[in-house]
């Protein structure tokens, strides 16, 4: 019960909570009603059955009691005297048979009061009876009154109802009202909540913009927590501006003097100054270089405010592209086509058929998305290099459509990275042990780019196991043109 109440909704809280403590106050105080209402007229009819019993009493301590009682309604009325016979009565009273038996007299002498079936004088029913004792002393009598409890059984029915029918119903109604007010009182909440889900998904948040939460026009919490949490978003864009501006004049004021050291080292290295230093010290500094771009990168696309020219791209140029920017790469770069339609190429699988150039045979529309072209180039070629490093024989490149996104793979026959890390390697400067020795010129920054560029992109990249080896998977959002059916479509080279 704790697990499935924390799993509910503050809203669906409140109307629970509202609606069962007004149950239980409801439920407590109709019982409380009922009980007090159901002793109140039955001490009503006790008292006008003991009233009616005393003026026939006194009726017969004036010696004036008649044959026939005079009584008004339904009233039952007997006088017995002390060998428990019928001495008098009302009209609808039985002369010879009592109304109460002899142990029900003596409870009755006692000044209580007893309630019999209405059916000993033939009425339907319960009647309400009490006694008193009048007459001298050596001739006592005891005159017994009766009373019909229909109206009070009548009235408890009635109350019954209320309680069974109408307090539900009431409860209903309550729900409705406690639902349209918890959702009137909870809209700016969920105002701040749409706003801050648009500010993390548009990046206003690290950005510096004054894009911000909406503040209520109230006096209340809600805009004081709204205008503190536009406090502390300021600050936060502030210190990541700082942050992003630290880095990317670091890295700028870095490449002068890397410039100069690489340039030094080619010259000494090219005179046979220095021994074999020029040579062991060229391929860090080459990573000291690839390194400070990488953070270059980083810093500018993590600036959503610069303005970047998005385009049309069309997908197979661009890997034809970068399949031409790796054609001395260690391993071949081979772009394949699909060997099924709508299936992505899959390792081992045959160029064959292809054109000059890699691009595959047959006629095949173009595959286009809507990013910024050097970006998702950067994106895919950080792949590339990272399939190229851990690869043992071949890259294959490949491209198709699903619906509406555009898929684009890069698959390696390497070594694979195993299930559990392969959400790791995207963190910054994450690296795998068995990466650090082979790795050699990585900077560990080239899938966190690659990440970030596609995000930009408004896409997403993913690790899969291509047994052997690694398949990278970038899904991007198809062009709106683009509007015709899904057909695979290999990449060129």
């Amino acid at each position: 019960m704790t697990g499935r109440w924390a799993r509910l909704g503050l809203r669906p809280r409140l109307l629970v909570v509202s609606v069962v403590g007004v149950a239980v106050a409801l439920l407590v105080g109709g019982l409380l009603l009922y009980a007090v209402m159901t002793a109140a007229l039955n001490r009503a009819v006790e008292g006008e059955a003991r009233s009616t019993a005393r003026e026939v009493a006194a009726l017969v301590d004036a010696g004036r009691l008649p044959e026939s009682l005079p009584v008004t309604g339904a009233q039952v009325v007997q006088v017995l005297d002390r060998q428990y016979r019928v001495v008098a009565g009302s009209p609808m009273a039985d002369r010879l048979t009592p109304l109460v038996s002899a142990d029900e007299l003596q409870q009755l002498k006692g000044g209580g009061s007893i309630t019999v079936p209405g059916r000993r004088t033939g009425l339907s029913g319960d009647l309400q009876v009490a006694a008193v004792q009048a007459g001298p002393a050596t001739e006592r009598v005891t005159v017994v009154a009766a009373l019909p409890t229909a109206d009070l059984e009548t009235s408890q029915r009635l109350l019954r109802r209320l309680l069974l029918v109408f307090f539900p119903l009431f409860l209903v109604a309550l729900a409705a009202i406690v639902w349209r007010v918890s959702g009137s009182a909870l809209r700016p909440v969920e105002e701040l909540r749409e706003g801050a889900e648009r500010i993390g998904a548009g990046g206003a948040a690290t950005s510096g913009t004054s894009e911000r939460l909406p503040v209520p026009p109230t006096r209340d919490e809600v805009a004081a927590l709204a205008t503190t949490l536009n406090g502390m978003l300021d600050r936060l864009a502030g210190a990541q501006e700082r942050q992003r501006a630290f880095v990317a004049d670091a890295a700028h004021e870095l490449r002068s003097p890397l410039a100069t050291m690489r340039t030094q080292l080619e010259v000494a290295e090219r005179l046979g100054d220095g021994g074999d230093l020029p040579k062991e010290l060229l391929p860090e500094v080459e990573r000291l270089s690839a390194l400070v771009e990488d953070l270059l990168v980083l810093a500018r696309s993590a600036d959503r405010t610069a303005r970047r020219p998005v385009v049309d791209v069309d997908v197979r140029g661009l890997l034809d592209d970068v399949a031409r920017r790796y054609a001395a790469a260690r391993v071949p770069v081979v772009p394949t086509a699909p060997a099924v339609p709508g299936s992505l190429a899959v390792p081992g699988t045959s160029s064959a058929g292809m054109q000059s150039g890699g691009m595959p045979s047959g006629g095949t529309a173009p595959l286009v998305v809507r990013a910024v072209r050097d970006e998702l180039f950067r994106a895919v070629a950080n792949l590339v290099d990272n399939a190229v490093r851990h690869a043992d024989s071949r890259v294959q490149l490949a491209a198709a459509r699903r619906g509406g996104t555009v898929e684009v793979v890069v698959t390696d026959d390497g070594h694979g990275i195993p299930e559990g890390e392969r959400e790791r390697v995207f963190d910054r400067f994450a690296r795998l042990d068995e990466a650090r020795d082979r790795d050699s010129g990585g900077t560990g920054l080239g899938l966190p780019i690659t990440r970030e560029l596609v995000r930009r992109a408004g896409g997403a990249v993913r690790l899969e196991d291509a047994a052997p080896g690694v398949r990278a998977v970038v899904s991007l959002p198809a062009a709106p043109a683009q509007s015709d059916p899904a057909a695979p479509v290999a990449s060129g080279g």
